[in-house]
């Protein structure tokens, strides 16, 4: 690209005593969420009061314990919103309610009005300490910008130390990714000797990415390096509040989590300025995989989505990660074979740990089910066609099966895109249950032979079948019912064929469960082979319609070369 010179590079930290590479997130953060606030503020058509009240709701029952409901000092609804949740009665006890306000004492002294009658508040003010806003915006040196979070912090002490609930402090020196990290330390601690935190009443430093300057590891960086230079570090809870202009929101906030990090200000699923918040959703999935308690109730991701799309009128990307209508879905023949296994494996082995190739996590635990995970196009391999068959349907097709079928299916969807479950099922129907011309079964007696009987077998059969719409019947002996249709049928019509596998299996448990067989035939004359498949609630009938469903697959029910009915 041309312009790439018109840019410089963010400088990055020389901190070559960082300990967070070597760390590991260990447990959930506290969660804030500002659904409410910043990702209200970056709609098109912000929520009303409704929609609001519902977000609001849906927090509440997530289990988030603290919740930015807005600005109120600066928008009448907000205000409005506010006093409706207080006066009804409706945050619970035991969620925290924060509100924001610029570091002005009107705004301030509004700020406090809204929240009279709430038993405990967060009041979160805020100035912008970047070097380019300090030159550009507000053409102020470093002093004034400290007595503007120095003021602010008096004005809200002097409210909350006559309020009649819990008041805690919040303080962001907003653009901290574009401050210096002496001045940003320096201001952070003229706040600090302004309230006064203690270990039993800590206040909050929150160190937002308000604009995503460069890579992650720059911002855990600095992270680490505020953490250790607070001074009196028991008294401070330590917030990050990541945006995601580069692309890097969650990777930002998880190496900031490693940095020391404490709290974690986002959105449900990344709303937000610009590219958005952190994705709470995407960081609490993260920590779930790996074995960790996120501390948020995220079982019903669906609930979720429905509830984010219809207040923020914006739709979820369908490869959104983890809310993604496609994210458990596999197209790829070779991952839909790896996903397959996986599934069969765990089951074989009864484990309880979750080890499936390409799905991080069950998709069952987010309130996902398996019928989406493996959907067919042309991309797709014999493994996922299995895998269908399999799961929706129940048949366990034969290994060698899967190419036969698979091929079908892969000449449906270089037609039409997606095949859905429903149409394979109705292949399947079509190519195999009933391929039922021209030799179509209707009717088997079976007998077994005496052992005084003179003959090499012990089964005779009797098969009654139409051809071409034209009653026969077959009497045959062999080794067994199969050997003896198979027999019959070959000496009617002059086949030479001859089983090569067969296997069976039940559809269903039960009483009233169906069996399920698989033929696979050659013929002698041409090398070809294929499938038959049969289905009945009596194994011996759904092997003979496998027979008869093979056979016709070969096409050998057109030879005409014996005729004799009975033997």
């Amino acid at each position: 690209m041309k312009g790439y010179k018109r840019y410089r590079r963010t400088p990055v930290v020389n901190y070559p005593e960082r300990e967070w590479p070597n760390k590991q997130i260990e447990k959930a953060p506290a969660w804030v969420s500002v659904d409410l606030r910043d990702g209200n503020q970056a709609l098109v058509d912000p929520m009303v009061v409704s929609e609001k009240m519902e977000m609001f709701k849906l927090l509440v029952k997530l289990g988030f314990k603290e919740i930015e409901i807005g600005f109120p000092a600066a928008s009448q609804l907000e205000y409005d919103f506010l006093r409706e949740l207080i006066e009804k009665d409706l945050i619970p006890d035991d969620v925290i309610v924060q509100v924001l306000s610029q570091c002005r004492e009107d705004q301030i002294e509004k700020t406090f009005e809204s929240i009279r009658g709430c038993k405990q508040a967060v009041v979160h003010i805020y100035n912008s300490t970047s070097t380019l806003q300090r030159d550009v915006v507000f053409g102020k040196d470093r002093q004034a910008i400290i007595d503007i979070a120095v003021d602010g912090t008096r004005w809200v002490k002097e409210r909350a130390e006559k309020f009649p609930g819990k008041i805690y402090f919040e303080y962001s020196p907003e653009s901290f990714t574009g401050t210096e990290l002496d001045f940003a330390l320096e201001i952070c601690t003229a706040v600090q000797d302004v309230w006064q935190p203690t270990p039993e009443n800590p206040m909050i430093f929150n160190l937002p990415s308000t604009v995503e300057m460069t890579t992650p590891n720059v911002y855990a960086d600095q992270i680490e390096w505020m953490s250790r230079h607070f001074k009196d570090r028991d008294s401070i809870i330590l917030s990050v509040h990541p945006h995601n202009d580069r692309g890097c929101g969650v990777a930002a906030t998880e190496l900031a989590l490693l940095a020391g990090a404490q709290r974690v200000e986002g959105t449900l699923l990344g709303n937000g300025e610009r590219t958005g918040n952190v994705d709470i959703l995407t960081v609490a999935y993260n920590m779930f995989s790996q074995g960790i308690d996120p501390e948020l109730n995220l079982e019903d991701i669906n609930e979720i989505v429905d509830v984010c799309e219809k207040c923020t009128k914006m739709g979820v990307d369908d490869r959104h990660p983890y809310a993604g209508k496609l994210v458990f879905t596999a197209f790829s023949g070779s991952h839909q074979d790896a996903i397959n296994k996986g599934i069969a494996a765990m089951k074989t082995r009864k484990s309880e740990i979750w080890e499936v190739p390409y799905l991080p996590i069950d998709p069952a635990d987010i309130g996902r089910v398996y019928e989406p995970v493996v959907r067919i196009n042309s991309q797709s391999g014999k493994g996922g066609v299995a895998f269908v068959m399999s799961t929706y349907y129940g048949f366990k097709l034969p290994k060698g099966m899967h190419r036969e079928f698979a091929d079908v299916v892969q000449k449906m969807s270089e037609r039409q895109g997606e095949v859905p479950p429903e149409q394979i099922m109705d292949a399947f129907r079509s190519e195999y249950l009933y391929k039922n011309e021209p030799l179509h079964f209707r009717k088997l007696q079976v007998t077994d032979l005496s052992s005084d009987t003179k003959t090499d077998f012990d089964t005779k059969v009797m098969v009654v079948f139409t051809d071409h719409g034209k009653m026969e019947r077959v009497e045959a002996v062999g080794n067994g019912p199969l050997d003896a249709v198979l027999r019959g049928l070959s000496l009617k019509y002059g086949f030479n064929v001859r089983i090569l596998d067969y296997e069976e299996h039940a559809l269903k448990s039960g009483s009233d469960s169906q069996a399920a067989a698989y033929i696979h035939l050659m013929d002698g004359e041409s090398g070809r082979i294929t499938y038959g498949v049969g289905v009945s609630s009596n194994i011996t009938r759904a092997s003979v319609r496998a027979i008869f469903s093979a056979i016709n697959r070969l096409q050998l029910g057109d030879r005409r070369q014996g005729t004799s009915d009975s033997f």
